[in-house]
């Protein structure tokens, strides 16, 4: 296992992927990892390629920059893969041996080349429409990137539940200077689910539910965990 891992999660503008990385750090951070987020994006506007990256480890970490070699990548639409709206091509240049990659998407959209590079590195590929997992457990797509963190950490394994219960509410409850493209996706949220009690319980239960199912298709594809539990715990 690793004491640290670097997370890649290419997306669109709106999707919310950089609050993802906000509460991946602030979850992982709850239950004793050292953990740090930042983004990346050129044009603020929704459906612009943007990129957000999380750090997780048990060490220190001090690099804060785009990362390049990744242990998890994390695609947030099919459009970074069919169209290229990723600053990173492919999508999965770097990815370290053993890693990950989380795609949202309702069809397979690698190709025999991708295949063949990922399995030879032994990468573990998740397909799965987070989307529209979203709109049946939150009732609408802005969860989204709710569904894609409980993915995450149901596959890391050393991030409990109530750590990401925290992450989410430190985002939602607490004042959070966010950009313009990210506030006014939080305003339309907002507004979706009128209150932020009700946002947060949907997000929970989005997030819940998609850990779960990572977590069993860990076990079926036989994806071990790779990130060394934080010091002073036995989880």
């Amino acid at each position: 296992m690793k004491d640290s891992i670097k997370i890649r999660m290419p997306g669109l503008g709106g999707q919310g992927a950089v609050t993802a990385a906000h509460i991946a750090a602030t979850a992982a951070d709850t239950v004793g990892y050292y953990a740090v987020s930042n983004p990346f994006f050129g044009a603020e506007k929704r459906m612009a390629p943007s990129e957000s990256y999380a750090r997780i480890g048990t060490v220190p970490i001090y690099d804060r920059g785009e990362v390049i070699y990744p242990d998890i990548v994390m695609i947030f639409h099919p459009q970074v893969i069919t169209m290229g709206k990723s600053y990173t091509m492919p999508f999965y240049a770097g990815i370290k041996e053993n890693g990950l990659v989380i795609i949202n998407s309702d069809r397979d959209l690698l190709t025999d080349v991708d295949k063949k590079i990922l399995d030879a590195l032994n990468v573990k590929v998740l397909t799965r429409d987070f989307t529209q997992f979203a709109i049946d457990k939150a009732g609408t797509e802005l969860a989204t990137n709710m569904a894609m963190l409980g993915a995450l950490f149901g596959a890391l394994g050393t991030v409990n539940k109530p750590a990401i219960e925290e992450g989410i509410k430190d985002r939602f409850l607490k004042k959070y200077t966010a950009s313009g493209g990210t506030a006014t996706l939080d305003s339309v949220i907002e507004k979706k689910f009128k209150k932020k009690k009700e946002l947060i319980q949907k997000n929970l239960e989005t997030a819940s539910a998609a850990y779960d199912l990572t977590e069993e298709w860990c076990k079926e594809v036989g994806f071990q965990q790779m990130l060394e539990s934080p010091k002073g715990t036995n989880s």
